[in-house]
């Protein structure tokens, strides 16, 4: 099985047989009887975005695409991923930062 990763912000709600809340979730760590629904898969909240660091064009089946370069927070440059737009959570922000970047670089020049 692979890491499981329960997000900070992830609050954990023991369900009962009767499907109600028993409240005994308030401090998952001294619980250790996790059911199935208490527990969400890395992957489906990888770590959070830190910044786009540059941007590319790449042909793609005949038709031109733009990637990113993506670093996240709390893991190595190796880990770094070209990313569409799409694919990057909060990307109107971070787009937004490095277009004001490149922008400032090019008036310093």
């Amino acid at each position: 099985m692979g890491k499981l990763y329960i997000p900070h912000r992830l609050t954990i709600a023991l369900i009962g047989e009767n499907g109600v809340e028993t409240g005994e979730g308030k401090f998952p760590s001294r619980n250790k009887n996790y059911t199935l629904q208490d527990i969400v898969e890395m992957e489906d909240f990888p770590d959070p975005v830190k910044k786009i660091i540059k941007a590319r064009m790449i042909r793609l089946n005949g038709k031109e695409t733009r990637k990113y370069l993506v670093s996240f927070k709390n893991q190595t440059a190796d880990k770094d991923e070209w990313l569409e737009e799409d694919a990057i959570p909060e990307g109107n922000l971070l787009l937004r930062r490095l277009r004001a970047s490149m922008r400032a670089e090019e008036a310093h020049q």
